[in-house]
């Protein structure tokens, strides 16, 4: 028990540190070649109205750099590929012990984190060169999103499949529920789902703070399934994070961008299936949850209610800002409720 506590606290606490000293030199060159937006989208957006352009920050957003979630992802690989490589060099049963790299636990959510992050940070360096139709049009960019996202989700559903043999979910209290060939569509449907509320990305500190929560909770559960490699790989995600937060927080240096959340999103929905706590998700990661559906409602009310708003302001974290909450209030009550809800949610999972 000693020895998988400290394969899983000792790499995460690594992979902060590491994030720490990364941070400067990445942030040195986010700033050299200004890799922030040159125009705003959301601007471009008439339907949002007033109230957006009082609350939207965009100012920072054309002139802070927009890929800070390299950061993450980079620390988690190289944290990974370090202990990875460390019983070649010595022969102690505690550096094979640390190995957390695996076949069956950390090879799926590795690969979906960097690749998800890779097709993140095209997205980013498109917006950030400001060129074409991807760029400025909304309807096009998020057509694009939908159909890579499903491409990977279709990609990673099949292995689950294929390769893992899982064609089923858990119902806490409940036993499975078999699938069949229907685990890659529902997988697919809980990835755009998850990924739905990357909007969270939008106030100084806010996405970091959530999603570590969202990590750590994921962190514990697959630690209680005796998932001990699939622990230490979230728990080391959950340390990238908090390097990533240092920095974010208000003034933020930097924001997550689509590297950031593209790739820890569907690495949320994949950990999610492999520790079968899929059907916990909007209680784990209730502040994503909260962000997307306030979208989901604005929209149908604005198109199909004669364009009336059920929110001063959509996402949910802008209205509070345009009734007159602080971005500092905001980002702590999310936090708050995101530390509150990972916690209902990993003590369901734990119980049933």
């Amino acid at each position: 028990m000693i020895l998988s506590v400290i394969k899983v606290f000792l790499p995460a606490a690594f992979a902060f540190f590491l994030g720490i000293v990364l941070t400067p030199v990445l942030t040195k060159y986010f700033y050299k070649y200004k890799m922030w937006k040159k125009s705003s989208r959301s601007s471009e957006e008439l339907s949002m109205g007033e109230e957006f352009k009082k609350v939207h920050n965009e100012k920072g957003e054309l002139s802070t750099p927009r890929v800070g979630g390299v950061i993450i992802w980079l620390t988690v690989l190289l944290t990974t590929v370090l202990f990875g490589v460390l019983p070649l060099f010595s022969d102690g049963a505690l550096a094979s012990k640390l190995a957390f790299f695996s076949r069956n636990q950390t090879l799926l959510p590795l690969f979906t984190l960097i690749a998800g992050s890779l097709l993140g940070l095209v997205d980013d360096l498109l917006q950030i060169m400001g060129k074409g139709a991807y760029a400025k049009d909304n309807i096009i960019y998020r057509k694009v999103k939908i159909i890579t996202l499903s491409v990977i989700g279709l990609g990673v559903g099949w292995w689950f499949f294929a390769k893992l043999g899982m064609d089923s979910i858990h119902i806490p209290f409940g036993g499975d529920l078999y699938l069949g060939i229907f685990f890659i569509p529902v997988f697919i449907i809980v990835m755009l789902a998850v990924f739905s509320g990357s909007v969270i990305d939008g106030v100084d500190g806010l996405s970091g703070g959530v999603l570590g929560s969202i990590f750590l909770a994921l962190t514990t559960i697959a630690f209680f399934n005796n998932q001990i490699d699939l622990a230490a790989f979230c728990a080391v995600v959950t340390g990238g994070i908090l390097a990533f937060l240092w920095f974010n927080i208000p003034p933020a240096r930097f924001y997550m961008g689509e590297t950031g959340m593209l790739g820890l999103t569907v690495t949320v929905a994949t950990v999610a299936f492999l520790t079968d706590s899929v059907l916990l998700l909007p209680i784990i990661a209730f502040p994503l949850v909260i962000t997307s559906l306030s979208v989901i409602i604005q929209i149908i009310s604005y198109k199909y209610f004669g364009g009336r708003r059920v929110f001063k302001v959509a996402p949910l974290h802008h209205h509070f800002e345009a009734i007159g909450w602080s971005k500092y209030k905001v980002t702590m009550r999310y936090w708050i409720l995101g530390i509150v809800f990972a916690i209902i949610g990993m003590l369901l999972s734990l119980v049933s």
